[in-house]
């Protein structure tokens, strides 16, 4: 399991260089381990209108699942200056920790967050959203739709 979590954090740098961002200039990726073993990519996407602008982190959740990858292990996520190699760690929003509260057990599901392959810091999504709202949080129970 070792080396599939240090190829994630790899995956993770290397997914930086498909970002797109023209405005900010600050490049960021993630790597999403699915259940079966397969890893998913994400890079952030600037938009002129900001508020169009979706996260490396959702980004690669909304590809799983638009391709019916439902059960996830791991995340990793690597930021920073765009050509440069990251200085600090690049912590998830809070949306896009939302969004991993959609498809993730909390107590289970790992975030490394990268500033290089061996400099990483790692966490538990409940440590990251304690006291979380998520879908067993609502009555009805169509969750699997």
């Amino acid at each position: 399991m070792e080396d599939i979590l240090k190829k994630l954090r790899i995956v993770a740098l290397e997914a930086r260089n498909f970002s797109y961002a023209p405005y900010s200039g600050y490049t960021v990726g993630a790597a999403l381990l699915c259940e079966n073993g397969r890893i998913v990519t994400g890079s952030n996407i600037e938009n002129a209108s900001y508020g169009a602008t979706v996260c490396a982190e959702r980004t690669a959740f909304f590809k799983a699942v638009s391709e019916n990858e439902k059960s996830f292990v791991a995340i990793a996520i690597a930021g920073g200056v765009k050509d440069e190699d990251p200085e600090d760690f690049a912590y998830p929003c809070g949306v896009c920790r939302q969004v991993m509260r959609e498809f993730c057990d909390e107590e289970s599901f790992r975030v490394f967050v990268v500033r290089s392959e061996d400099e990483y810091e790692e966490y538990l999504l409940k440590d990251l959203l304690p006291k979380s709202f998520g879908p067993n949080n609502l009555q009805n129970t169509s969750k699997n739709q």
